[in-house]
Order: structure tokens, then C-alpha cells, then sequence
């Protein structure tokens, strides 16, 4: 079994964030692929990208990896990347495009009108560059990343999630939004962790080691002695 797979949907920094896990987690095989056998086999699965939602989801289903996707975010740690976290939720507004529906809500574009910094300067979109992060929730993939910490972002739309518990960092470009969510075995974030220095390296880590609630007990459960 792979340790970790990164999903090759043909878009994306993947071996960037290959060699990231690699360098944070050396113990650990990491495996690139669009073979949608070793993503079901896989005990985690990332899935990064940047790009069109429309592309991605139609490169996703060109390659057949749809339902391998749907199962691993469905009972093993699973972390999205940019478009890996907007492909989560139920439709995007980029291209009116539908996403795998794993979570309520909407991928929105940022609105022009409110492209202002606290200065009044006009905002450039898409969003690109260091911007600090607020984590709204406790989360094992937070740990030892101090609040307010610097991420790098580079995205035009966000995720309006349909339901506030699934919230766990926000941040403010213009509007303030969400840019991490959290629910169950998956975390996903709208930054680029693999190109965030330390704070970044430091969430790959955490999700190298993590262990959700429900797989956990299923381990413990596997490894206690019969009665």
C-alpha cells in the first residue's frame, strides 16, 4: 500500500507537493498518479491544482478518477489543495460548474466592487501572494502553527460554505473569506501549503501523522485483543 498519494488529474504543482510530504515525512512512500487503483489502495490522498474549476473537474472524470476520489474523501485523511478544496463543494460559479457535492455550499468569485484594501487602493484579482490566516477551529492539522500565520495564496474564487462548522481558518482579501474547512477525515485549504515556508511544511506534516477520530478508533479497535 502507498502512504500517500498525490492525484495527477493533469493540472497542478503536484511533484511540488510530493517533494514537500516527502521532505516533511522521508518515512513515508510517496506516490504521483492518475491511476485511480492506487488512490482507493492509498491510506492518504491529496488533491492539489491550481487552474479552471471546469477543467479540472472534466480532466478529473476524463481520467476516471471520480469515484476513487469520492471514496477517499469519504473515509481516509484527505487533503485539497486551491482546487481540491473548491472541487468539494456543490457548484462553482466558475463556469456554473458542478463539484463533487462532498460539502455544502458555493465556490464564489471575488466580487469587483469589493476590491479595497483598508487604504481604499483597488485590489488586483485573482489573489496572489502572502496573506496571514485565522484558524476559527482547532484542528490537528493547526498544530504548531501559530494564529495569524502567513500562507501563499493564487486563486480568484472562494468556497461560501452552506454550513459555518465546516469553517477552520479564514482570511480577508477585500472581503473576508474562507480558506480552510474541516469535517471528519477531510481538510482541505484555499493556500498553497507546499509553497508556504514553514507554516506550510509544517501542515503537511501534521497531516503526514494525522490520524481522524473515525480511522483511529477503527485502528484501535484492530489492534485490541479478542474478549
Amino acid at each position: 500500500m502507498t502512504d500517500v498519494v498525490v492525484v495527477d488529474y493533469g493540472m497542478g504543482n503536484l511533484r511540488s507537493v510530493a517533494k514537500a510530504i516527502e521532505h516533511v515525512a522521508p518515512q513515508l512512500k510517496v506516490t504521483v498518479t492518475c491511476d485511480a487503483a492506487l488512490v482507493t489502495r492509498a491510506a492518504r490522498v491529496v488533491f492539489p491544482g491550481q487552474g479552471a474549476m471546469p477543467d479540472c473537474m472534466r480532466e478529473m472524470d476524463a481520467r476516471g478518477l471520480r469515484g476513487a476520489v469520492l471514496e477517499a474523501a469519504r473515509g481516509k485523511p484527505f487533503l485539497g489543495i486551491c482546487i481540491g478544496l473548491q472541487m468539494l463543494f456543490e457548484r462553482s460559479d466558475e463556469g456554473d460548474t458542478a463539484g463533487l457535492g462532498l460539502l455544502p455550499g458555493r465556490v464564489r468569485r471575488f466580487p469587483a466592487d469589493r476590491m479595497v484594501d483598508g487604504q481604499g487602493a483597488r485590489l488586483k484579482v485573482p489573489h496572489m501572494g502572502w496573506n496571514e490566516v485565522r484558524q476559527t477551529a482547532a484542528h490537528p492539522l493547526w498544530e504548531g502553527i501559530p494564529q495569524g500565520s502567513r500562507f501563499y495564496f493564487v486563486h480568484s474564487y472562494f468556497p461560501d460554505p452552506g454550513a459555518r462548522d465546516i469553517t477552520a481558518g479564514e482570511t480577508v482579501y477585500g472581503v473576508p473569506f474562507t480558506c480552510a474547512v474541516a469535517r471528519g477525515n477531510v481538510f482541505a485549504v484555499q493556500f498553497h501549503p507546499e509553497k508556504s515556508q514553514a507554516a506550510g511544511l509544517r501542515l503537511l506534516a501534521n497531516f503526514a501523522g494525522w490520524q481522524p477520530a473515525t480511522q483511529r478508533a477503527q485502528h484501535d479497535a484492530a489492534a485490541s485483543p479478542a474478549a
